[in-house]
């Protein structure tokens, strides 16, 4: 799986979780160097609090585009530090 954004590649795995529709790229597969920090979070029921990245390339910036959970309830731990991505991040096989 790919994460693409802007012709760029963000994340590269072919072993990714997938949930609720979402692919979530392992921590060492994604190039941070597109990832700025935010300081949105949300909450999930059963995964729990999601810490957000904005993803910049080449000066575009796509805001919130990027989330992860840096401490999942028990039920989501494998998804612990995964990056998943959306809004206008193409995802490819």
């Amino acid at each position: 799986m790919k994460a693409i954004w802007k012709e760029q590649v963000l994340a590269e795995s072919d072993k990714t979780q997938f949930v609720e529709g979402s692919h979530y790229f392992p921590p060492d597969t994604v190039n941070r160097n597109y990832l700025l920090t935010s300081d949105k979070h949300t909450i999930c029921p059963w995964r729990g609090i999601a810490s957000y990245y904005h993803i910049l390339v080449n000066g575009d910036l796509n805001t919130n585009a990027a989330w992860y959970y840096p401490e999942p309830k028990p039920e989501a731990e494998q998804l612990k530090k995964y990056i998943a991505f959306g809004q206008d991040v193409e995802i490819i096989d």
